[in-house]
């Protein structure tokens, strides 16, 4: 019970460093389209690749930070059931929720995502709009981080959950705490 108890620590360290650091980019995405706006509105001139790069971050701020999400129980849930459950109900919820459905969806979206991601590299594709920013590959790859970090995070939830029908509800409840703040 101690691996499943680091392993869960580990990807919820994982999940919480990405989410931070990723969280600056909306500051960054604010403010390079502020740029943009008052380039185009106030002075009549624009770049392609600038106005492309908030679209990017925006795709990135959602696909990196899904995990964290995850971690902080941000996610569509049906609440009017699971918020005033005991803490046994909550975990089998999450175990099954994470083995029957996160899980398998984050199979799908890997296994679907992969060619799509490897074609991109094989032509270190760019974008298709003159001017436009190049890596676009790069950009794809971030499908590939997404289904990673979220699996990753469905299994320390699901480990949590074993831990919490064992009797260990601790990191449940320390998360629910600290989702709570």
């Amino acid at each position: 019970m101690h691996k499943l108890e680091a392993f869960a620590r580990i990807v919820d360290r994982i999940n919480e460093g990405v989410g931070r650091a990723v969280s600056w980019l909306t500051l960054t995405m604010v403010l390079v389209t502020f740029t943009v706006a008052v380039m185009r509105y106030g002075f009549n001139w624009g770049l392609v690749w600038v106005q492309e790069i908030y679209v990017w971050m925006h795709g990135i701020v959602f696909m990196l930070g899904a995990g964290y999400t995850l971690l902080h129980n941000g996610h569509v849930r049906v609440d009017v059931f699971y918020r005033p459950a005991g803490i046994r109900y909550k975990a089998w919820v999450d175990l099954l929720g994470s083995l029957f459905l996160l899980l398998p969806l984050v199979l799908v979206v890997l296994y679907e995502s992969w060619p799509y991601v490897a074609e991109s590299w094989s032509k270190l594709e760019e974008s298709r709009e003159a001017g436009g920013m190049p890596g676009l590959f790069l950009l794809k790859s971030v499908i590939l981080l997404f289904a990673v970090l979220v699996g990753l995070q469905g299994l320390s939830l699901a480990a949590k959950a074993l831990l919490a029908l064992r009797g260990r509800t601790e990191l449940l409840l320390a998360q629910d705490a600290a989702d709570a703040r």
